[in-house]
């Protein structure tokens, strides 16, 4: 059941700089030129053959870092179970499909895009691919308002009870509203997101906490670097601390939601292993267990300093094959890198295994 939306962002740039502590010097990081490969977090599995090519085309149509396959077929699943007859997919409010259309928001989003002459909410295509768009439509809305929280969970909330309601509550409705029904609706999809994920472009094999924790952040690929963004919750805005997130001159970093190199280490390993939330307290935290170059394994923690000692100043995580997956820095999204190029050589400091 869901509402209307309107849709405006933009993804803000800026150069990072990381103040070294209390002793107040500042460290520029150096631009280490690289080509990223990013998917979204690409892979599905677990959905209906018949829903599958549909929830692939309409991510695929979508810009936004956020919108993940898993993300629309964890919401078709929640909406409708994937059913598609009129008994089963008709709500008590009159909402219709598989994909849960109110008649006039299907008005603004419904398209014939199976091509069978006829735009219908109850047509496999048509509505998945209606979903998406508005789904898309709420996540640039999300982005862009500047509310606290995960982006996922601000459109979600809008297409379950209309963005006048995020608005109304700068953010998710609380329990309060609706006798829960939207904040169980984010909640729910948001956690069985994982059920769906398949694989993508990073081929993540094996198991245990650091592999488990590499297919965590892999589902962040091409989210947003925010300076001091981001934690075990997941995305959110950063900060400006006086000498970092500003771009040209003003603030930046507190309308881009995010992470930042720690934050998402730290969300990939949350809440198995709960690091610390600054790269230089992650390496003291895992320093005792230190890993040669030669036997990484993916989930490994990669460190930098300048000049390979001293303040660390960023970290990654091990994706095998000689790549890291990291947040590099603002103006970049989360990405995989060659080791090589990720962060000048010359300040790899080592790598840990938490």
């Amino acid at each position: 059941m869901k509402v209307l939306v309107g849709a405006a962002a933009a993804v803000i740039g800026l150069v990072l700089v990381v103040t070294l502590g209390i002793m107040g010097v500042v460290i520029a990081e150096e631009d280490a030129s690289a080509t990223e490969t990013t998917d979204g977090g690409g892979g599905l599995q677990g959905v209906p053959s018949e829903f599958r090519k549909w929830i692939l085309e309409a991510d695929a149509a979508c810009k936004e870092p956020a919108m993940v396959p898993s993300l629309l077929a964890a919401q078709l699943y929640q909406e409708s179970k994937f059913k598609t007859s009129r008994e089963d997919a008709t709500s008590h409010a009159g909402a219709l499909g598989p994909a849960q259309f109110m008649p006039s928001t299907w008005a603004t989003w419904g398209r014939d895009a199976d091509g069978n002459g006829e735009a219908s909410p109850w047509d496999i295509g048509d509505a998945v691919m209606a979903q998406g768009r508005m789904m898309c439509s709420l996540l640039r809305q999300a982005k862009n308002s500047g509310y606290p929280g995960d982006v996922r969970a601000l459109a979600l909330a809008g297409y379950n009870a209309g963005w006048g309601r995020v608005q109304e509550y700068g953010g998710v409705p609380p329990k309060s509203f609706a006798n829960g029904e939207t904040y169980n609706y984010v909640q729910i999809i948001l956690s069985t997101m994982s059920r769906f994920e398949g694989p993508g472009l990073l081929q993540v094999s094996g198991s245990g906490r650091g592999a488990d924790a590499l297919r965590k952040a892999a589902t962040r690929i091409g989210t947003p670097y925010a300076y001091g963004g981001g934690g075990p919750a997941g995305p959110s805005t950063g900060f400006c601390d006086g000498t970092n997130g500003y771009l040209s001159g003003k603030c930046a970093a507190n309308s881009t939601v995010g992470f930042d190199c720690s934050s998402l280490v730290q969300y990939a390993y949350w809440p198995k292993t709960k690091l610390p939330r600054t790269a230089e307290a992650q390496y003291g935290a895992t320093s005792d267990r230190p890993v040669s170059r030669s036997d990484l394994k993916p989930g490994d923690l990669l460190f930098w300093a300048h000049g390979g000692s001293g303040f660390i100043y960023h970290v990654a995580i091990y994706a095998g094959d000689g790549n890291v997956l990291h947040a590099p820095r603002t103006g970049r999204d989360v990405g995989i890198q060659p080791l090589t190029s990720a962060m000048p050589q010359g300040d790899y400091v080592g790598a840990t295994r938490p």
